[in-house]
């Protein structure tokens, strides 16, 4: 399995600078992939321009959004920003794209939010149809998402929990792949958070980061990784449910996060 850490572009403080040199760094280390997280109404850099500029400092990793809220965006603008990015990085982008879950950023998109899925299935429809070379993953937990995965896609993007959660959400992405009679099974992608220096102020970011969910937020907080043996478990877990690629995003920007997570990872 690979692993890859996320790029803060959704944490407090995310400057130009810091998100150019985070990526540099995570270049030169044991990670696979850089991804990024997407908001509309929230203090955040946008996805793609974030990952514009992390590919201009890197040569080896990919690059990714896990996940970027398509129906945000015109199928068109959509394809222009995904085409852009896997230029810039001679190739090396996956675009893991999904409907998204907050009412407010479609209100600021004026886009419809009771459409989300069709749109979603029409950008995917209009990406394959312009760009096949394009790694394209999908994520969400309706039976649509599921099914959009399987006619679209290369792979599902989980959306973070703990390895059981991952193993239920495998079994459902690849019995959609069956069904739909795809060779080969689909690529696996999962997530987790993680603050290894400032085990707080993570959680405090990750309680205002999914506020919009009620309770719920502070069981995210809880499950955010705050130690090298919780991390090991971690991703021994998601390994052995047969996960392909694991991105961990990190709820605190600072450099130090990185570093120790590559030396937990070494």
């Amino acid at each position: 399995m690979k692993v890859g850490i996320g790029l803060p572009n959704t944490t407090p403080d995310a400057t130009g600078r810091l998100l150019a040199e985070w990526a540099r760094r995570a270049d030169a280390g044991p990670f696979s992939t850089v991804a990024v997280l997407d908001r509309l109404v929230y203090d955040s850099v946008e996805p793609f321009t974030a990952l514009a500029a992390a590919a201009a400092v890197t040569e080896r990793v990919r690059l990714a959004t896990n996940i970027a809220i398509g129906p945000l965006r015109s199928a068109a603008m959509l394809a222009k920003q995904a085409d852009s990015v896997a230029r810039l990085s001679d190739g090396r982008f996956t675009l893991g794209l999904g409907v998204g879950a907050r009412r407010d950023d479609y209100t600021a998109a004026e886009a419809d939010h009771r459409t989300r899925g069709e749109r979603l299935s029409a950008q995917l429809a209009h990406l394959r149809a312009e760009n096949t070379e394009i790694e394209l993953l999908v994520g969400g937990s309706s039976g649509a998402a599921f099914a959009r995965m399987a006619r679209y896609a290369d792979g599902f993007a989980h959306g973070g929990g703990p390895p059981r959660a991952f193993a239920s959400a495998a079994t459902r992405a690849r019995a959609a792949w069956h069904d739909l009679g795809r060779p080969g099974a689909p690529k696996l992608w999962g997530q987790g958070y993680f603050a290894l220096g400032d085990p707080d102020r993570g959680s405090a970011y990750l309680r205002d980061y999914y506020a919009f969910t009620g309770p719920f937020a502070e069981t995210i907080a809880a499950a955010n990784l705050t130690s090298a043996r919780a991390i090991k478990d971690f991703v021994r877990g998601y390994a052995a449910e047969g996960c392909d690629e694991l991105i961990l995003h990190p709820t605190v920007s600072d450099f130090d996060e990185l570093d120790r997570l590559a030396e937990v990872l070494a």
